[in-house]
């Protein structure tokens, strides 16, 4: 898992987009004409009171790279068709108390909020292993009927088949990409820890987006809810921190208006991204990042860092090298 999994990651991030068994797609959007030698971010910057941020300038960002300035060779902010690999959990846990009829609504208000045409998906479901129910499609509204094929079983794998989610996604070019999973959150049988799979994930900017789908009683901060601080369910702690670190974001769904909420957090953010590059460090190694703007009442998530010069271990995505690779 140490440098031939890292090494194929470098290889992906740089592979020309391919729909399964099509020909590889023309991008829609321009992009950068020497990204292969740049190293490129996507953030989302919002306000005090939580609102996305619009209309900033490069100049309006600053890029450390391991405490270090660089310069932003390169800026966009147009907006983009998205990219998304729709991961649906359909472990065994996922069958008490109709958390499967839960989920499947908050996928399709995932989907309703596709472009269908430009925008597109697939929907991936996991247990022990990751199973390909739709292939990536700008025909969203097909996917919809797929959701049908979905229904509980097994054990779950839920870090891995991030990971190897996150993997798929990263070869569609020229659009907004991310993993959105749909879960209850609980991982019972994965071999990849939450700091490994965010640490793969961001290597290859690919932000991870969690909807738990939970019952009120478990909702935090809700009224009545039993569990102020869950114990059984981790979106507190290591999912929630996977997400963070790839530059994504977590949600609790408990209600039809907290789906409807999550799912349009999620299309905001990937709409009003920005888009930053600039030339890699030449000491190889993991490499972690801070972007910031120059107002201080703003807050940017991205990814937390890169893979440069190559491969020298596993890296969470703290930064952490967690296993050296010789």
């Amino acid at each position: 898992m140490g440098r031939g999994l890292l090494l194929l990651l470098a290889s992906l991030a740089m592979a020309p987009a391919t729909t399964f068994g099509q020909q590889p797609e023309t991008p829609q959007t321009p992009t950068f004409k020497s990204g292969v030698d740049l190293v490129t971010v996507t953030a989302t910057v919002r306000d005090k009171r939580g609102r996305l941020v619009r209309g900033l300038a490069k100049a309006d960002f600053e890029v450390l790279d391991s405490g270090q300035k660089r310069t932003i060779t390169e800026f966009r902010d147009d907006p983009s068709p998205v990219s998304l690999a729709i991961l649906f959990d359909i472990s065994g846990s996922m069958r008490v108390a109709d958390r499967m009829t839960a989920a499947r609504f908050a996928a399709r208000h995932v989907l309703s909020w596709l472009e269908n045409g430009r925008d597109e998906a697939a929907l991936l479901t996991f247990d022990s292993r990751l199973h390909e129910v739709a292939p990536f499609t700008v025909d969203t509204r097909a996917l919809q009927g797929a959701l049908g094929e979905v229904d509980p079983f097994g054990a779950t794998s839920l870090h891995d088949a991030i990971a190897e989610a996150a993997k798929r996604v990263a070869t569609r070019t020229g659009r907004r990409r991310a993993v959105v999973v749909i879960t209850d959150g609980i991982d019972t049988s994965s071999a990849l820890t939450p700091g490994e799979v965010s640490g793969i994930a961001s290597a290859i900017d690919v932000p991870v987006y969690v909807i738990a789908t939970v019952l009120p009683i478990d909702h935090p901060g809700r009224e009545g809810s039993a569990r102020p601080e869950p114990e059984a369910i981790e979106i507190d702690g290591s999912v929630a921190n996977l997400a963070t670190w790839t530059g994504g974001a977590s949600y609790y769904a408990s209600t039809p208006a907290d789906t409807s909420h999550a799912a349009r957090q999620v299309l905001d953010e990937l709409r009003q991204q920005y888009v930053l590059a600039f030339e890699p460090a030449l000491a190889s190694g993991w490499r972690p990042l801070e972007i910031r703007t120059r107002d201080k009442d703003y807050s940017v998530r991205a990814r937390s860092g890169y893979m440069a010069g190559g491969p020298r271990g596993r890296v969470d995505g703290g930064g952490t090298v967690v296993r050296p690779v010789f």
